[in-house]
């Protein structure tokens, strides 16, 4: 009897013994699991910042060959500065970059995998686990035009606008992508004309406009977007001319508060040119100007310009007809923008500060909405705290109408539309924002194509 619960023991203490090694093995082997788990998600995310760093690099290199070179060298580069050594006990190995010029378009192939160790729980061993990830980017050639504030709010901030936007444009390739430069305060100015059938941008010329800026005037920001959506859709759909992605980069720091109209006079003659009207952010006071549409800070003079505006003027007119020709400014073919409206914000005729402070921010949000109809992407970048505060006629934050205009997710419901192309905002706080800002957009931009 004694010897056959000897054996009962025995035999329970072996099937013990089996089951816990069995056991610790299924856990380590799930551990081994969650542990490739972890290494693949550090793969992915590093041959995910290798494809981009790698879309980014082709825009340096006068041709295809140095401009694969860059790409890979940008590749390995970012892939083992996201992976570091030894991670989670892992050997990372990345695979030649793979580069292909088709078309208006480059792919970049990234490939890598890692070896890592299973568990030896149990005494088990089941070799090394091998977990590989493969991420595929395509560049598409670029239309852009990039538009910059220079109102004298930021004439604190100028060096770092300018090199910043410098660093910016450095991030496109100017053989490929068709980039145009367009500035604005109380009037906006081309300073580099998109090109219209020919590949690239001149990116010396360029970066000498850039750096030649000065800041001074008002935030006439409808003025600077009219401008940038005429110059984009200058290039013709004729012979597949344009890129498939068509992008807007919109600057500024402040809100609007200012309007390029032909005005009604009252007495017939007084001013025959369309000008700039402009009114102050503390939300109220009389409107002033004219300025010229096409200058920085400029005003007409004469007659167009007198000490007291509204007592020489009618009304507003119900169109933005600024940017229409003389002879037809009320041109019912050209009414694409309503100055006198009820939404978002209600404008009447009258020439008052509520009017052209209200038609200021509805003008630039219903621009940009035109163009996303398009299909153009806008990104806009913000700087500085001033566009947290409220401002204006109604108290409205001026980042809410950089927000609208790039049809963000967090953008005021009013004018979120999920159906168009979503772009992105951001918010520089400091001038020592603003690069990272600008990279921001670029990789967007370049996300936008994957």
């Amino acid at each position: 009897m004694a010897t056959t619960l000897q054996r009962q023991r025995g035999g329970i203490t072996v099937m013990v013994i089996i089951s816990l090694t069995t056991l610790l093995a299924v856990v380590g082997l799930a551990f081994s699991a969650g542990m490739s788990y972890i290494v693949k998600a550090k793969l992915n995310a590093a041959t995910d910042a290798a494809g981009l760093a790698a879309a980014r690099a082709i825009s340096n290199g006068a041709n295809q060959s140095e401009q694969t070179a860059n790409a890979k060298a940008a590749a390995q580069r970012f892939f083992y500065a996201n992976f570091p050594a030894n991670y989670l006990m892992s050997s990372a190995t990345l695979n030649d970059v793979g580069v292909s010029f088709s078309g208006s378009e480059v792919t970049i192939t990234v490939s890598a995998s890692a070896t890592m160790p299973t568990a030896l729980f149990g005494g088990f061993n089941t070799g090394p686990m091998s977990p590989g990830v493969l991420t595929e980017t395509k560049r598409k050639d670029l239309d852009m035009i990039l538009v910059m504030d220079t109102s004298g709010s930021l004439a604190g901030s100028a060096a770092n606008v300018r090199s910043s936007a410098v660093t910016f444009l450095g991030q496109f390739n100017s053989d490929r992508d068709r980039v145009g430069l367009v500035h604005f305060a109380f009037g906006s100015i081309v300073d580099d004309a998109i090109r219209p059938i020919a590949r690239g941008f001149d990116r010396t010329t360029m970066t000498n406009h850039i750096k030649a800026f000065s800041f001074s005037g008002a935030t006439a920001s409808a003025e600077g977007m009219y401008t940038a959506r005429q110059q984009i859709n200058s290039v013709p759909t004729a012979n597949l001319n344009r890129s498939n992605l068509r992008v807007i980069v919109f600057f500024s720091d402040g809100a609007p508060n200012s309007i390029g109209a032909y005005l009604n006079w009252k007495t017939a003659g007084t001013c025959t040119q369309p000008g700039v009207v402009y009114t102050d952010d503390d939300g109220s006071g009389a409107p002033a100007g004219l300025f010229k549409l096409d200058q920085q800070y400029d005003d007409i003079g004469g007659n167009c310009t007198p000490s007291d505006l509204p007592s020489k003027v009618t009304s507003l007119p119900d169109w933005y007809n600024a940017r229409n020709p003389a002879t037809s400014p009320n041109d019912p073919t050209l009414r694409e923008f309503p100055i006198v409206t009820t939404s978002p914000r209600v404008v009447t005729n009258a020439l008052t500060y509520a009017n052209v402070n209200r038609a200021a921010r509805n003008l630039v949000e219903a621009m940009a909405s035109k163009s996303r109809d398009e299909g153009i992407y806008v990104f806009t970048l913000g700087l500085g705290s001033s566009l947290k505060i409220a401002t204006g006629y109604d108290g409205e934050k001026g980042e809410d109408t950089l927000k609208c205009m790039a049809n963000t997710v967090d953008a005021p419901a009013r004018c979120f539309n999920a159906a168009k192309p979503v772009g992105v905002y951001c918010f520089a706080a400091t001038q020592a924002d603003l690069t990272p800002c600008f990279s921001k957009l670029a990789s967007a931009i370049l996300r936008i194509s994957k």
